[in-house]
């Protein structure tokens, strides 16, 4: 039994804390998906310029950061609550199911996204063309969709576990995978551009500015949409207080910065180098980058390592989302059965892949998910940090026995409403997130003073150590030893290199060559990324055993 089932609705005690390496694992693993081919590959048809996107980035990925480091983790660290036991404490069951509905519907959505990303990758040895309308086009999408969809939902319900622990085990390959399609395809661009020396940073940068990010005259999108995105695409983890079931392990606060990995490997970079894949394939096959789907960027880059990829990526996301959509259905009445509500769930979620248009509108979809929840996040914040300094003090609702906190659905609603009207007299939605978070803080600071609740408590955080009931695995621990654990971690670490040295011949290859060399090299990318991750799934299988939580 997982530390995090066990302490679903208790605080987590200082006995089951977790190392940094946990942390650093589950946020490089957790931004390292395929939807990051759909955002690198967006900005370029967007026709941000280089310049926009690499300050942008920065930025944004940085207020990301500080976000889930000065928001989310302070509180996650003080109460050791997930998110759910944290709202039923402060607004109420009847609050909890009600956000539980939404979220897990969100969820659904979410986690239909990356299916059909990865049925974009299927799909290309089945001869089956892109799916780039709002509607499937051809049923073989369909039938390949709901494939894909079937095992999805059948690792979730019966092997979610070991998915998660493959998933952390294979981050390095997947992060080496982006790196050496950009490393291969930019030749491409650079002899488009007929940049002498393009692997200069001058060079480098002639070749994003006339061949990638080209900042187009007609393009609405400048630096300030880059950076509120890069800010809003993880909204609903950290402005939206989520992550507090993960940072609820962490021993401090401080543990937040590292989803700086996340959002800087995951993300800066991974989104550049897909940009990079996306201009370049767009190019070798001579038609527009939106024309082309997550799967063919990949292949036009990677041959069949790229699908492998997509897939993979697609596959190790979807999985704890849809886990994490059961999750929230099954709130609603504990009696449940979480795979039976699981397998309901996939089976919404895999319909919901079959339309094209769930990774088509992705990032719109992202900003729309986090500017949904984000409201409720700043309840949380109110009511941790204002309400005992300007009103009725913390955890007030708790001493009103009710079921639902109103003043907290009227902040919801309010911030909802605010961003509502604010979008309808022309605010990009990227920009929505200040303005519904202030509204919501100032709606339930404001409506919170009204309501009677009984004698203020003293302002301290009142969450005592939990027993530690969870079993110890240390059969688990033990599963693997020294030598053989040294021994996989050597394999995988080698053929590793090997793909990234595969990436160089090609990046350094001469242009008399070089179309001989690409060709080959996508050849020669299988073996060592067939030995990478079967290396990478013996470590899931003998060495994941020892993780709590």
């Amino acid at each position: 039994m997982s530390d995090a089932l066990v302490y679903d609705r208790r605080p987590v005690p200082d006995s089951r804390l977790q190392p940094a390496r946990y942390f650093a694992a589950n946020y490089a693993g957790e931004h390292i998906a395929g939807t990051e081919f759909v955002i690198g590959a967006a900005f370029v048809s967007w026709g941000v310029s280089a310049a926009d996107l690499v300050v942008g980035l920065l930025v944004g990925n940085l207020l990301a950061v500080l976000t889930w480091t000065l928001v989310c983790a302070p509180i996650a660290v003080r109460t050791r609550l997930t998110l759910y036991a944290y709202l039923e404490k402060i607004a109420g069951p009847g609050f909890v199911k009600l956000y539980s509905v939404v979220n897990g519907v969100l969820f659904c959505i979410l986690a239909g996204s990356m299916i059909t990303v990865s049925a974009s990758a299927v799909r290309i040895p089945l001869g089956i063309p892109a799916q780039t309308d709002f509607f499937p086009d051809d049923i073989r999408f369909v039938i390949t969709a709901c494939a894909v969809g079937a095992v999805v939902v059948a690792i979730a319900v019966l092997g979610f576990r070991r998915l998660a622990q493959f998933a952390s085990a294979v981050t390095p390959w997947m992060i080496s995978v982006f790196l050496v399609g950009a490393m291969m395809i930019y030749p491409v661009l650079a002899s488009a551009a007929g940049v002498d020396d393009p692997l200069t940073v001058s060079g480098f940068w002639q070749v994003a500015q006339t061949q990638i990010w080209t900042g187009a005259p007609d393009s609405s999108f400048t630096v300030w949409h880059v950076g509120a995105f890069a800010w809003i695409a993880n909204l609903a983890m950290h402005g939206g207080m989520s992550d507090m079931s993960l940072l609820r392990f962490a021993p401090r606060a401080s543990y937040g910065l590292f989803s700086a990995l996340g959002m800087f490997v995951g993300h800066f970079l991974a989104w550049i180098w897909a940009g990079i894949m996306g201009a370049g394939a767009a190019l070798l096959l001579g038609t527009t980058l939106t024309a082309l789907d997550a799967g063919e960027v990949a292949y036009q880059a990677l041959g069949v390592v790229g699908i492998i990829a997509v897939i993979i990526a697609g596959w190790t996301t979807s999985n704890p989302t849809l886990y994490r959509a059961g999750l929230a259905f099954q709130s609603l009445n504990p009696a449940w059965s979480r795979k039976r509500v699981t397998l309901v769930v996939g089976v919404l979620t895999t319909a919901i892949a079959c339309f094209p248009f769930v990774f088509t509108r992705l990032l719109d979809f992202v900003g729309l998910m986090g500017l949904i929840l984000v409201p409720v996040g700043a309840v949380i914040v109110t009511e941790y940090w204002v309400l005992p300094r300007t009103g009725p003090g913390r955890h007030w609702f708790e001493r009103t026995g009710r079921s639902l906190n109103l003043p907290a659905l009227a902040a919801w609603v309010a911030g909802l409403a605010a961003a509502w009207m604010l979008h309808a007299a022309g605010l990009h939605l990227y920009f929505l997130l200040l303005p519904a978070w202030i509204t919501s803080m100032v709606a339930y600071a404001a409506l919170a003073g009204l309501v009677p609740s009984g004698d203020p408590q003293p302002h301290h955080d009142d969450f005592a150590d939990a027993p530690d009931l969870s079993p110890r695995d240390a059969a688990g621990e033990a599963a693997l030893s020294g030598g053989g654990r040294h021994l996989l971690r050597g394999v995988f670490l080698a053929s590793l290199a090997a793909c990234v040295g595969i990436g160089l011949t090609v990046l350094l290859s001469a242009p008399d060559v070089f179309e001989a060399r690409f060709a080959s090299a996508r050849v020669w990318l299988i073996a060592p990324t067939a030995i990478c991750l079967a290396a990478a799934a013996a470590l899931a299988v003998f060495d994941g055993g020892g993780r709590r939580a």
